[in-house]
């Protein structure tokens, strides 16, 4: 007798709610808290957070979604280890050996990694937010020059600045890198840096021969300076009786207004 197409719907919805989830393999990992060696093991899905795995030996192991999240995996071996979606939030990889992983998707986001060996790794997708010792195949100064300005929205000039700079790093001759971080030096009040990266801004669009670039960059530049003197006017006038306290906290002069919201990318 066949079933009626809802009542085979139900039946279907039923099994697989009853079906189990596929869970951690419990028995390699045991074997891994309590060896550190579990070399090929599948740990899918494993609930591995803050976990001292120190040295351990995960070469080929399938760590296929597994939390590593604030772990120590200090020195650990995970070459060939398939680390597809994996969590290492905050763990730290120091000198920890990455060749030929897959780290597909990995979150890496405040992770350390500092001395690692990436060498035939997949990189695809990872997320190395805040990340110390990014490995340079697997970001771009446009990556960095992205996340600097999601810093500097927030108010975190100085995490903006370090951003900028590793965009610099990478690319020595990126001009947007540079105008990023006059502006994050504006606005912690470090007129002179702002300044400087500005101009090495300008230098850059000039010998490239973009006009808009330089335009944007010395107009920025005049702005700076235009603020920084009128703030210093109106501090001296304050200082005579010429102006009240409170007109103070409204200049903010056109620098400000430009760095407000950003600079214009294009």
């Amino acid at each position: 007798m066949k079933l009626p197409k809802l009542a085979t719907a139900t039946l279907l919805a039923t099994v697989c709610w009853m079906a189990p989830a596929q869970a951690e393999n419990i028995e390699h990992l045991q074997q891994l808290l309590s060896t550190q060696d579990c070399s090929g093991c599948d740990l899918r899905d494993a609930g591995l957070v803050h976990a001292n795995l120190v040295g351990a030996n995960l070469s080929g192991a399938n760590l296929v979604r597994a939390n590593l999240s604030h772990s120590d995996l200090t020195g650990a071996d995970l070459s060939g280890a398939n680390l597809t979606g994996v969590s290492l939030v905050g763990a730290n990889l120091t000198g920890a050996n990455l060749t030929g992983a897959n780290l597909t998707g990995a979150d890496l986001r405040d992770a350390y990694l500092t001395d690692v060996q990436y060498e035939g790794a997949v990189l695809t997708g990872i997320n190395l937010r805040g990340a110390y010792g990014i490995p340079r195949a697997a970001v771009t100064p446009q990556d960095l020059l992205l996340w600097g300005g999601e810093e500097a929205e927030k108010g975190n000039f100085q995490g903006a600045i370090a951003f900028y700079t590793q965009a610099i790093n990478l690319e020595p001759e990126f001009p947007l890198a540079y105008l990023g971080r006059a502006a994050a030096h504006n606005r912690m009040g470090d007129i002179e840096q702002a300044i400087a990266d500005a101009e090495r801004a300008s230098e850059i669009y000039f010998l490239a021969g973009n006009r808009e670039g330089y335009e944007t960059a010395e107009f920025f530049i005049a702005a700076i300076q235009a603020e920084e003197e009128a703030f210093q006017e109106a501090r001296e006038r304050a200082r005579n009786g010429d102006l009240g306290g409170n007109l103070l906290n409204v200049i903010t002069g056109v620098g400000s207004l430009l760095l407000q919201g950003g600079l214009p990318f294009f």
